[in-house]
Order: C-alpha cells, then sequence, then structure tokens
C-alpha cells in the first residue's frame, strides 16, 4: 500500500454544537496524523466558537468561518479548495453530527492507499448497513440511488454517500469550478465526474448511524434538486462509464 501524504478530513456544520467535540475527539482518535478543518456556515447556535476553542487546544484542528448558511455543497468546495491550496494529499468528507462513524475512516484511506481515486462509504453494498433509520428514509435512499445507478449508468451503489476519500489530484481533475450543485446532488455530481474521468471508485461497506443530537438537514428541496439533475444528466450523457478494477 503506497504512503498517503497529508490528510485533511472537512467537517461542515450549521448548528452543530452539540456533535461538534464529539466528531472532531472521535477523528484524532481513529486517525491522529490527520488534520480537521471545520467548515462553518456562520451557526446562530455558535457552533464556530466551539470550533475556535477546538483548534486553539489542536494545532490539528482548523476552523473556516463562512458568512452565512450557503449549502453543504458549498461548504465542501470550499474545504477543498482550502485543503489543495495547503498541499493536503488526501481529501475526506464527513458528516459533523456521527452518522458516519470515524471509527471507520481508516477504511477509506486504506482503499485510497490501495489505488482507489475516490473511496466511497457505502451503504448498500454487502456489509453495508443503516442503523435507526425510519422505513421511509431507508426507501428514499435506496430508490434514489437505484434511480441514479439506471439514469447514468455509474455502477455505484451508494452514489449519494456523504462518508469519502479523495485524492487532491482527482479534485484537480473533475473541474471543481464548475460544480453548483447541493446535498444529495453534490454526491451524485462529484462521483460522476471522476467516473466521466476514467478515474477508480472503489464503494467500503459501513455503518450509517442516524443522528442523537440535533436536527438532520435533508429536506423535500435537496430531494428534488437532485431528482431534476440527475435526470438531466442522464438525458444529456456522462462521458465514460463506471470502470470496475
Amino acid at each position: 500500500m503506497e504512503t498517503l501524504g497529508r490528510v485533511l478530513v472537512i467537517v461542515p456544520t450549521y448548528n452543530e454544537r452539540e456533535n461538534l467535540p464529539l466528531i472532531v475527539e472521535r477523528l484524532r482518535a481513529a486517525v491522529p496524523e490527520a488534520h480537521v478543518l471545520v467548515a462553518d456556515d456562520n451557526s446562530p447556535d455558535g457552533t464556530g466558537a466551539v470550533a475556535d476553542d477546538l483548534a486553539a487546544a489542536d494545532d490539528h484542528v482548523h476552523v473556516l468561518h463562512r458568512p452565512g448558511k450557503e449549502g453543504l455543497g458549498s461548504a465542501y468546495i470550499a474545504g477543498f479548495r482550502w485543503g489543495l491550496a495547503e498541499g493536503f494529499d488526501v481529501l475526506v468528507e464527513i458528516d459533523a453530527d456521527g452518522s458516519h462513524r470515524p471509527e471507520e475512516l481508516p477504511k477509506l484511506l486504506e482503499a485510497v492507499g490501495e489505488g482507489a481515486d475516490l473511496a466511497i462509504g457505502s451503504r448498500w453494498v454487502p456489509g453495508g448497513k443503516v442503523v435507526n433509520w425510519p422505513a421511509r428514509r431507508e426507501f428514499l435512499s435506496r430508490g434514489a440511488n437505484i434511480y441514479t445507478r439506471v439514469m447514468l449508468g455509474l455502477g455505484v451503489r451508494d452514489a449519494t454517500a456523504g462518508f469519502r476519500a479523495y485524492r487532491a489530484a482527482t479534485l484537480e481533475k473533475i473541474g471543481l469550478a464548475e460544480v453548483n450543485s447541493q446535498g444529495y446532488c453534490f454526491q451524485v455530481d462529484l462521483t460522476r465526474r471522476t467516473v466521466g474521468n476514467g478515474l477508480r471508485v472503489v464503494e467500503v461497506p459501513i455503518t450509517f448511524v442516524e443522528r442523537v443530537h440535533g436536527t438532520s438537514k435533508m429536506s423535500g428541496k435537496v430531494f428534488t434538486e437532485a431528482l431534476w439533475r440527475v435526470s438531466l444528466w442522464g438525458v444529456t450523457g456522462l462521458p465514460g462509464r463506471f470502470r470496475r478494477h
């Protein structure tokens, strides 16, 4: 397995003051050499101040204060740009609410070290599962991924997953400046761009756990945007097909 270099874990936040210290502590324990970037959208509950306190106590924690709630995709793009400018070699997406277990991050990094250009923490491959999800939420997620797979021909079973690790070279190649999608749709967009550029995608089974504190940011608007964009991409075509390795 190749040496990964410097790893940056990006944690977008909006009103996550209860969850943030817990997720940062678990990340630092799971992969001690990794750095953490909190991208906070000026949370009204003071999450940004909590992030500043964590950064003051740990030189591996950094904070990106953003002017307001601009959406998940925008937060990740800002985090990617910050990480690329700082010379990180692997950039990781993870939710702040604990639904993605930091203890499983080493599996994603291992997949990158073994040659993946993008490693996705997948709920819908053998060995993956969800915990404490209502049946309706699972139905929507499974259905959205089946629709995406059929429309775009990606071969990826969990293209909407938000726990993933990218090589810096992957992000530099796929055209971040052209990405303006959000939520579920943002994850699908980056997946299709990675596939379309002939890069290697590996899905790693994970256990997704429903949040305990705070409120989900998922909404009907986010789901509708994803459905509309996937349909449009499916009709207009996707350059390249998913390559199994």
